[in-house]
C-alpha cells in the first residue's frame, strides 16, 4: 500500500476557509509549517548522523559536551537540564555512548556522590565530524533564503520562543 501524499498546509487552510470562514487560521499556518519543517529537518539530521552510529539524541549529548569547552566535562544533571531530559532518559544515552567509547563517566573529585561525564578523544573526533555534516544539512535547507531573510527568520523565531517560554 502506497503512503498518501502529505496534505500541504495551504490545502488545510483552504479547507478550513471553506467550512469555517470565521476562523483566523494564521496561527495554524505558522505552527503547521514549523511542525512540518521540524519533522523534515529531524529526518535529514537522523540520516546525517546515522553513518556515525548516532541518533539525534546521542548527537545532542556529545554536542553538549563539545560546546562546553575543554575539558569537555559536565555532570549528568547539567546534561539533563541542558537537553531537557529526565535523568532516566539521560542514563540510557550515556550507557550507549560509554559502551561505544565516545564518553567516560568518572567520580566527581569535589562531590563523593557525583559523577562527571567527559568526551573521549574518539568522541571529540566523532562529534566534530558529525556536527559538520548536520550543519551542512541545515545550511542546505536554509539556502532557500537570502542572508537578510535568514536573519529575519531567526529573529522572529527567537521572539516567538521568548514569548511562549514557560
Amino acid at each position: 500500500m502506497q503512503p498518501q501524499p502529505a496534505v500541504t498546509v495551504d490545502a488545510i487552510i483552504e479547507q478550513w476557509a471553506r467550512v469555517r470562514p470565521d476562523l483566523d487560521t494564521r496561527a495554524m499556518e505558522v505552527f503547521g509549517r514549523i511542525f512540518r519543517l521540524s519533522r523534515v529537518m529531524g529526518d535529514r539530521l537522523e540520516r546525517a548522523f546515522k553513518p556515525y552510529g548516532l541518533s539525534r539524541g546521542e548527537f545532542d549529548v556529545l554536542a553538549t559536551l563539545r560546546r562546553s569547552g575543554e575539558p569537555y566535562t559536565l555532570s549528568p544533571s547539567e546534561l539533563s537540564a541542558t537537553l531537557m531530559l529526565t535523568t532516566g532518559g539521560m542514563t540510557g544515552r550515556l550507557d550507549k555512548l560509554e559502551r561505544a567509547g565516545l564518553l567516560r563517566r568518572s567520580p566527581d573529585p569535589h562531590d563523593r556522590r557525583g559523577l562527571r561525564v567527559s568526551l573521549t578523544e574518539e568522541g571529540l573526533r566523532l562529534i566534530d565530524e558529525a556536527v559538520d555534516d548536520g550543519l551542512a544539512q541545515e545550511s542546505t535547507a536554509l539556502s532557500a533564503l537570502d542572508a537578510a531573510e535568514a536573519d529575519q527568520l531567526a529573529g522572529l523565531l527567537r521572539k516567538l520562543l521568548d514569548a511562549t517560554a514557560e
